[in-house]
């Protein structure tokens, strides 16, 4: 009676240990899967749309975006196309106005990535990511051959009219710098030019690339009177929830600027 006893109970703590080893199996192989979720997840890049950088621009500041027809084109048109080769991704351009593009990387629904030559500033830095900068510009301030303006301390006269983009570097440039003058924002870089042309404005003032292109494509009835050495480093802007993207797209500059891609495109766009 007793050896039968032994063995149901030896058989019991064989049914427990047993029980003990698919529940230790159980939860190592739960925590093995949990752990390379994790892992994946920490090296891929949030996209709105799996597969595709969607990229948020004001496509009315050349020669870095600009529209020719129904497309959209430019120097960092050209880079971004060379990135997201570099990271085996597709590319949609959405235009947009400038102001509004900020928000909506933050927002993240509806764009991934902020390209319109954004400069890189402390204040934007407290709410989205920078990508490391591929360009350095200054701002420019252009007036009509036949107006008013036509130097620069003219425009320290009390009401000049000054036109820039709204959101932008010259906006709060020109409220800095010339307290006395009136200085209106209006949507894209066309328009404010387009004030200019119209007498609606005395000068216009944007970033020095910009104003040199605006001027030699379509406004060659007006010069610049004035460039400000800013030094603006441009860069691309990333949702701060998103590093990964911000990683790899460094990454990629990095490469596109050792092997010469990205003095290739500076050449091609004359920047």
């Amino acid at each position: 009676m007793k050896k039968k006893l032994i063995a149901i109970a030896a058989a019991a703590l064989m049914v427990v240990a047993l029980a003990g080893c698919s529940s230790s199996s159980s939860s190592s192989a739960s925590a093995s899967a949990s752990a390379s979720a994790s892992a994946s997840a920490a090296t891929e890049m949030k996209l709105v749309t799996p597969g595709t950088i969607t990229v948020g621009t004001s496509p009315d500041y050349p020669p870095f975006e600009n529209l020719e027809g129904n497309d959209i084109v430019g120097f960092e048109v050209d880079l971004v196309n060379a990135v997201a080769g570099k990271l085996g991704v597709k590319v949609e351009y959405k235009a947009m106005n400038f102001d509004s593009i900020i928000a909506a990387v933050e927002a993240g629904t509806q764009i991934d990535l902020g390209m319109s030559g954004f400069t890189i500033t402390p204040e934007r830095a407290k709410t989205i990511d920078f990508t490391t900068s591929f360009y350095t510009d200054d701002l420019g301030i252009a007036t009509m051959n036949n107006g008013a303006f036509t130097s620069e301390d003219a425009l320290a006269a009390d009401g000049v009219r000054i036109a820039v983009q709204s959101g932008t570097t010259g906006e709060s440039a020109m409220k800095e710098n010339y307290p006395k003058a009136e200085v209106t924002s209006y949507t894209s870089s066309n328009d404010i030019f387009a004030a200019l042309s119209a007498g609606k404005a005395d000068a216009a003032c944007t970033n020095i690339s910009v104003v040199n292109a605006m001027l030699t494509e379509s406004y060659n009835d007006c010069s610049v009177i004035k460039k400000i050495s800013s030094g603006e480093d441009y860069g691309l802007v990333v949702a701060k929830g998103n590093p990964v993207l911000t990683q790899k797209i460094n990454a990629a500059l990095a490469d596109l600027e050792k092997d010469g891609t990205i003095a290739n495109l500076l050449a091609k766009w004359n920047l």
